[in-house]
């Protein structure tokens, strides 16, 4: 997969509401799948299952099976690459005009 079709990936994973409440009850720390379930009281358990399918091939969250349960864990890497290449940006920029416009204010 290109890096563009990965970011593709990461942002239709990200548009979807229920997967982005997916992704926060992960936030701290592993979830099993069970306990997915039950936070989004919406959804039945495979409608759960093939948002996790979607964060899983955007590569947001790593996949491990123990036993009977299957653990999910956030990687926050591909939001990191989106920050990045989209957000870092425009950041900096915003930062710098702040700065010259308290410099000018300052005069």
């Amino acid at each position: 997969m290109s890096n563009e079709d990965a970011l593709d990936a990461v942002f239709k994973a990200l548009a979807n509401p229920a997967r982005r409440r997916l992704l926060d009850a992960m936030k701290d720390g592993p979830r099993t799948t069970g306990q997915l379930c039950e936070s989004e009281d919406g959804l039945d358990r495979c409608t759960v299952m093939q948002h996790l399918k979607a964060l899983e091939a955007a590569d947001l969250i790593i996949v491990r099976r123990e036993g009977r349960e299957r653990w999910n864990h956030l990687n926050a890497e591909p939001i990191k690459a989106v920050h990045d290449r989209w957000l870092s940006p425009y950041t900096r920029g915003a930062v710098a005009m702040l700065a010259d416009l308290k410099a000018r204010a300052e005069v």
